[in-house]
């Protein structure tokens, strides 16, 4: 099994308000791809960080292997969530994959 964590830092030019519909959005987004991509085995977004952390939404996803995550990658359910919820919003992006 793989997984894949991507933390994201929100734009600052977003307000309050703006940044609570804009993680909503990401989550509801990415935690609906589950089902809809061969080799995906869970995806959850967390929105709520502790007042400690440096990243304001976290991507927590497994995958059966490499090969299924490089899909994930291309897929155009996936591609579609990333284009229209992701990346108009975020200003930084962290990724780690490993095999577990």
């Amino acid at each position: 099994m793989v997984k894949h964590v991507i933390l994201w830092q929100l734009k600052d030019e977003l307000s309050d308000s703006e940044k609570v519909q804009v993680k909503a959005g990401i989550k509801e987004g990415l935690e609906a791809l589950k089902g809809r991509i061969d080799g995906l085995i869970d995806i959850k977004v967390e929105i709520n960080p502790l007042a400690s952390s440096n990243a304001e939404v976290m991507l927590d996803s497994s995958f059966e292997n490499e090969e299924a995550l490089k899909g994930y990658a291309v897929h155009p359910e996936h591609v579609a969530v990333a284009d229209s919820r992701v990346r108009p919003y975020t200003k930084s992006r962290v990724c780690m994959d490993y095999q577990l």
